[in-house]
């Protein structure tokens, strides 16, 4: 059984920053490709970043250059650094590996980024 527990969303004002924290409770996490991905109600869930067991990574073209994935495989934890954040980055916050496969079953329950003034 996997369990992906996020944290580190809140409210920020335009141009702020967050970093966001996803612990997964899976063995063989270091041998995973991890994502992080987002969802507005009524959009389908999108990968906004997504880095190798041996840290490298790719980004979506809307957070190139402002959002920073990484990851600990030595606490299990994966990370977003979000900066320069815009009202279009509102969403809820998911982890999950890329690509979701048989992990589709694992969602957890996500953490909330709100960007507004």
């Amino acid at each position: 059984q996997v369990q992906l527990v996020e944290s580190g969303g809140g409210l920020v004002q335009p141009g702020g920053s967050l970093r966001l924290s996803c612990a997964v409770s899976a063995s063989t996490f270091s041998s995973y490709v991890m994502g992080w991905y987002r969802q507005v109600p009524g959009k389908q869930r999108e990968l906004v970043a997504a880095v190798g067991g041996g840290g490298i990574a790719n980004y979506a073209d809307s957070v190139k250059g402002r959002f920073t994935i990484s990851r600990d495989n030595a606490k299990n934890t994966l990370y977003l650094q979000m900066n320069s954040l815009k009202p279009e980055d509102t969403a809820q916050y998911y982890c999950n590996k890329w690509p979701v496969g048989s992990w589709g079953d694992y969602w957890g329950q996500g953490t909330q980024v709100t960007v507004s003034s």
